[in-house]
Formats: structure tokens, sequence, C-alpha cells
């Protein structure tokens, strides 16, 4: 029973210590009544550490803790006795809440004057009014490389110029961005990829694109080991468990290792001591 529940049920029994004539009696009623309420506080709190850990141990095992569900309409009017609960809270009067605007990056500041032709002799400047304005190109940027040629008759070699190191066959590092961040933030297919560089005039082949999303992708695994390896060296523990799971109509097994930051999913056609090695170690 909460503080609520308790209030009403007082109120049932038309307890009122302070029309008992007997002072030692309504003394008692008093330390009664104050001693219920501390109860219930201790309760409600070991209610909610309680709640806590077993929502803890519910995400660990990878499943949704229970709902937070808030009672519907106001609070009862509920007379408290204790003095501290009777004070309102005091909310900082300064604080203020981040607003879109302040995540906003400013790429560049254009100020737009005023015509001087039709201010009046006495207009004196006041300042700026400040307005954002949230804007993205996607634009070609081709680049013909010329890379010069010399040749040395005394040494029969050929020396040319090099490109930068950032590029690697016929497109560049913006063009390849773009079709990852399509694929596997946007989850566009490849074809409507391949329509969308059509549509901004670069001639890249559906092959290309599969290529981009399949191959030379060493960079990505580096950064999933290196990931996996900071969260193990996180904590002093390792937590696996293995549930049952359908990998294209066969029998596997999901086998999850869980960190308070991290949680790694593997699927395995068989949960011998190899595959829970590479679990628990990468």
């Amino acid at each position: 029973m909460n503080l609520s529940g308790i209030a009403q049920t007082l109120e049932t029994i038309n307890i009122r210590p302070d029309e008992i004539h007997d002072e030692q009696l309504s003394k008692a009623f008093r330390i009664l009544l104050q001693l219920i309420e501390e109860l219930n506080g201790h309760v409600e709190k070991l209610k909610a550490e309680n709640q806590k850990l077993r929502d803890e141990i519910i995400l660990m095992k990878g499943e949704q803790p229970k709902p937070d569900v808030k009672p519907s309409g106001k609070n009862p009017n509920v007379d408290i006795s204790s003095e501290e609960e009777r004070k309102p809270k005091n909310t900082p009067k300064n604080k203020k809440s981040k607003t879109k605007k302040d995540k906003i990056k400013i790429d560049r500041v254009v100020v737009c004057e005023v015509d001087k032709d039709i201010l009046p002799d006495d207009a004196e400047f006041k300042g700026y009014q400040n307005v954002v304005v949230q804007e993205i190109k996607i634009i070609t940027d081709n680049v013909e490389y010329r890379k010069e040629i010399y040749y040395s008759p005394s040494q029969n070699k050929t020396y040319m110029g090099k490109t930068p190191s950032e590029i690697e066959g016929e497109f560049g590092p913006g063009v390849k961005s773009l079709v990852l961040t399509l694929k596997h933030v946007a989850n566009v297919s490849e074809s409507k990829i391949h329509d969308v560089m059509d549509n901004f005039d670069i001639h890249i082949a559906p092959s290309t694109i599969s290529r981009i999303n399949t191959k030379n992708n060493e960079l990505f695994h580096q950064e999933k080991a290196d990931i996996f390896k900071a969260g193990l060296l996180s904590t002093g523990y390792q937590q696996m468990d293995d549930t049952s799971s359908r990998v294209h109509g066969q029998n596997h097994y999901a086998l999850n290792r869980l960190q308070p930051i991290l949680h790694r999913l593997l699927h395995n056609s068989s949960k011998g001591s190899s595959n829970c090695s590479r679990c628990t170690t990468g």
C-alpha cells in the first residue's frame, strides 16, 4: 500500500490525534502515524531498487524491461505529515534547456545588409537579428587529374605524378561514402542508389555500387574489432547466454555476450567451446 492508500485507510477509521483529549494517547498516535509513514517510505524505496535490479537482469538477457507506466490523472490530495515533503521543490530558474539551434553547426555567416539609400539620416546601427537556415548540397566535384610524366633516357625510366592517397579507382571517397550511407543508414536498395547517382550525373555501374557495399571493407571490420576489444577491457567480468534461433531455415544458436556498455550477438550452428570462445574473445 502506498502513501495515498494509507491516507485513505486512516480517513476511513477517522483517527484525529488533535481531537484526542488524553495527551499521552494523542502523542502515541502521532508517533505511530510517523512510523507508518517512514516504514512506507522504506518499503517504496526497496521496491524501486528491487525493480531496478530486475530490469538490469532482463536487459542482460537481451529482453525488454518492465515499462514505467505513469498513473493517469492528477495525484489525489494527500495530507502530507512530514514538513520536508510539505515544502515545494525548488526548480532552478536560470536553467535553460538546449534548443534545436544549439545543436546546429554553422558553416558560414552571411550578413543581410540594409539598402543605405532607404535609411533616414538619423538611423543608428543596433546590431543583428540572427536567423539560422539549414541547407544541404549534393553537387558533383569531378576532377581530372593531369599526372605529369617525365622520361630519363640515361636511366631508361619513366617518372609519373601520383594522385592523392585517398583516390582509389574511378570514384572518390565522397561517392563511396554516399553509397554506404544510403545503403546502411537509409536502407536504400542498390537499384535506387543507382537512380540517385544517375540523377546527379554520376555515371556508375550497378555492379560497382555492389562492390562498394560488399568489398574492401577491412576498415569497418577493424573498427568493429577495436570496439569489441575496448568493451572487453571495460569491465573485469564477462557474461554469456545462448538461445535457439533460425538462420536461413536452419537451426542455430544465438550466443549473447553481455556487458553494461556492450552487447554482442553471434549466430552459430553449434554452441561448442570454440564458438563460445569466439563470442567472448572476438
